[in-house]
């Protein structure tokens, strides 16, 4: 760019100059010759009486000579130059040529240059010397071609200087420009080398807001997208990675079991009557395998939206004392009991059955595995300020500790600190599943907890509110 702008310009000053010099030579000349005739004219003027030459005529050609810087010469019809305007003038009695001659007969100007006779070039012009139409003869003027050629040697000096000056600014130009941009584009170049091997972190600082800065724009916002893409990318296969070591560690125990109890008994080192304990140890152990897998499929369902509500009035309080039903046995065991409060307004949620059953099962069981003599309740509650039904799962129980409460919504995290190996069989996919369930139902949950005190889930569910409220279809009687 730099080589093709200085190149471009100088052609182009050249061209203009070499035309401009063309066109003021011309001028000048054609100037020159228009005033001489003029000044011949005068000189015809002042001399058009006088046919016989004496000094004080010489004195007048002589006065003209110093007047208009010019060599004079009269010259007869024939072509003889009877005198001149200087005193030790050689001409006199040679003969003007014979165009210049016919051309003043006839009554028109002759320019020509001239160079016998004189120690440099002359540019000469004639006209004809008579009266009206009495011709006698003619009058030249010779005036030197020096002043004219030096002035258009100045002028053409000055537009080499011009020449160079705008060689000069042409250069500076066309450097800053091509400075700014080759700049910015090695900028680009330098990212664009860097996006190549990946590394996202380099960033083009261009300010300027031409077409460049939004190149450069787009390039930063397509490093950023880039950028969060490989980000996601890194967290999916980590969380790929995870998920898979955590389904082997799953599958893996309950299967080194069951292939130990097999060998045991199938090398007959298994008394007959220990047969039937080791048995059911196996049975629970494929139950626990495939509420895994139930698991992970309903959980890879809900991220990948595959799952479907059926959207119905759902009687909350009627729901939670059944399942309060289902997990006495179980609480019952551990000395817990379970306290379903009833309203006389039973709530009604917008929600699927199925799936919200499942949401609150989770939360139960959990609730019954960790609560030993103690005590957990249920409640559900209409919200109409916040248009939902608020349920309430609240165990006394060993409780989260708040590093953990953060993390419990993840796959396969299992709380650890202060819970007894016997509560370290879960799959850790519950909660998971739970939260996803009640974001799908546009609802939110949380949970407040503390360690050796208890743990309280709370869930907001859609109310439904286009049909009144109805008594609990099922109570949970002597419960409580």
């Amino acid at each position: 760019m730099l080589t093709s702008s200085v190149v471009t310009v100088l052609l182009g000053l050249c061209a203009v100059g070499l035309v401009i010099s063309l066109f003021a030579k011309d001028y000048i000349v054609n100037s020159k010759s228009n005033e001489m005739i003029r000044q011949a004219k005068q000189v015809n003027l002042a001399i058009q009486n006088q046919k016989e030459w004496s000094d004080r005529s010489k004195e007048q050609l002589h006065f003209f000579d110093q007047a208009f810087d010019s060599r004079i010469w009269i010259f007869d019809l024939d072509g003889n130059i009877v005198t001149t305007s200087s005193k030790d003038e050689v001409n006199v009695g040679k003969i003007v040529s014979k165009e210049v001659i016919n051309g003043v007969l006839n009554g028109e100007p002759a320019i020509w240059n001239q160079s016998d006779g004189f120690k440099e070039g002359m540019l000469s012009v004639a006209v004809p010397w008579g009266k009206d139409n009495d011709v006698y003869g003619g009058i030249v003027l010779h005036s030197p071609l020096k002043g004219m050629n030096e002035t258009i040697a100045q002028l053409r000096e000055t537009i080499l200087w011009v020449t160079l000056l705008g060689i000069f600014f042409s250069f500076s130009v066309s450097f800053y420009l091509s400075w700014t941009i080759s700049r910015p584009i090695q900028q680009i170049d330098k990212a664009a080398a860097k996006i190549a091997i990946g590394d996202y972190s380099e960033r083009i600082q261009i300010d300027s807001k031409d077409e460049i800065g939004e190149l450069a724009t787009t390039i930063n916002h397509m490093v950023e997208q880039l950028a969060r893409v490989d980000l996601e990318k890194r967290e999916l296969n980590q969380l790929r990675h995870d998920f898979l070591a955590n389904v082997s560690h799953e599958l893996r125990t309950p299967l080194t079991a069951m292939r130990g109890f097999l060998e045991a008994l199938q090398d007959g080192l298994i008394e007959d009557g220990s047969r039937d304990k080791y048995y059911e140890i196996m049975y629970n152990e494929t139950i626990h395998m495939n509420r895994l897998v139930d698991d992970i499929t309903d959980l890879m369902k809900l991220e990948n939206k595959e799952i479907d509500l059926v959207w119905l009035a759902v009687d909350v309080q009627a729901m939670m004392s059944k399942l309060a039903f289902k997990f006495q046995p179980e609480a019952e065991l551990r000395g817990t009991f379970i306290h379903c409060y009833e309203d006389d307004n039973s709530p009604q949620a917008h929600a699927d059955p199925d799936r919200l059953e499942q949401i609150l099962n989770n939360l139960i069981k959990n609730a019954v595995k960790f609560t030993e003599n103690g005590t957990i309740e249920l409640k559900a509650m209409a919200v109409p300020s916040e248009g939902c039904v608020l349920i309430t799962v609240t165990d006394t129980g060993i409780g989260i500790s708040p590093e953990d409460q953060g993390l419990i919504w993840e796959r396969f995290f299992k709380v650890e600190r202060g819970r007894p190996v016997k509560h370290k069989d879960s799959s850790g996919l519950g909660l998971a599943i739970v939260r996803e369930l009640v974001e799908l139902h546009n609802g939110s949950i949380r949970v407040r907890s503390e360690l050796g005190v208890g743990s309280a889930f709370e869930v907001r569910i859609p109310l439904y509110e286009s049909r009144p409220y109805v008594q609990p279809l099922v109570s949970l009687a002597g419960v409580g």
